[in-house]
């Protein structure tokens, strides 16, 4: 893997967004566009700080997957 997984979930106000393989790197943002872009910041920003105290890189090891949920109760008994 070439980078670190992002979640990001909606709130009333926005997004918040966290790297899970990142521990205390998160951001927030009105709009998913400006949270995606504020995490690209904060994960820059982290790393840097880990590499300016020497503290070891987290390699990714996060793995995310979207389960597909049925429609409505009667797709969930006839399956």
């Amino acid at each position: 893997m070439n980078g670190y997984w992002v979640i990001y979930e909606k709130s009333s106000t926005g997004y918040g967004a966290y790297v899970p393989d990142l521990p205390g790197c998160i951001t927030t943002g009105k709009t998913l566009e400006d949270t995606q872009a504020n995490m690209q910041e904060a994960i820059t920003g982290h790393l840097a700080i880990m590499r300016e105290y020497g503290d070891p890189i987290p390699t990714p090891t996060t793995v995310a997957e979207c389960v597909p949920i049925p429609a409505s109760d009667s797709e969930v008994t006839a399956a």
